[in-house]
């Protein structure tokens, strides 16, 4: 028997799978044997609503299915599980995620400055690029800035302002009303929501 090698060492259960060793960011979940719950409630497509099934024969039903079971609450009693396909379902976890965090990331503020006695060419050159910014879905903050004695103008600061938070109504809401801030006087217009 010359030729003969012998069977090489089964892997550790949990530690090795039948696609080689799972990296542990990729692996949130437990999944089919290594759920410790005596029993689970199981949830899914094809699936009876309020189903309960020790843990062996919910393995057993996923497999005859051809997917995992996956424990998504572990702390519910009995624990729930879901009967999917494990890759398929951490690929819409991370779109989920995706989606929330660009959500959350996409509040960019532009900002638009004016003089208190800007003239109506520059208006309108300002009016276009804020309009652009926000159909980019930007927030824009537009500003006057009064340079020393200047600010006797704040009057003629607010109704500017105003006059821009007016030409942008069809597609921006104000936000934050003009408020002075030391030798700037703010306002925010937000992209109004689809609806609107």
């Amino acid at each position: 028997m010359a030729g003969f090698k012998p069977f090489p060492p089964r892997p550790v259960q949990g530690q090795q799978g039948p696609r080689g060793r799972r990296p542990e960011k990729e692996h949130p979940n437990r999944i089919n044997n290594e759920i410790t719950a005596p029993q689970v409630r199981i949830v899914g497509d094809n699936v009876e609503p309020n189903l309960v099934l020790p843990i062996a024969k919910a393995i057993a039903l996923a497999d005859e299915m051809e997917l995992d079971l996956v424990e998504i609450s572990p702390n519910a009693q009995p624990p729930v599980c879901r009967i999917v396909d494990y890759q398929k379902f951490l690929y819409q976890q991370k779109k989920k995620q995706k989606e929330i965090k660009a959500k959350q990331t996409k509040v960019v503020i532009k900002e638009i400055r004016f003089g208190p006695q800007t003239d109506d060419h520059d208006f309108n050159f300002k009016l276009r690029h804020a309009e652009n910014f926000i159909k980019e879905g930007a927030k824009v903050k537009a500003y006057v800035f009064f340079r020393g004695r200047s600010i006797v103008f704040k009057e003629q600061g607010e109704i500017l302002l105003l006059r821009f938070a007016t030409a942008l109504e069809e597609i921006a809401k104000v936000e934050v009303m003009p408020t002075l801030e030391g030798k700037k006087m703010n306002m925010i217009l937000a992209p109004k929501g689809k609806k609107g």
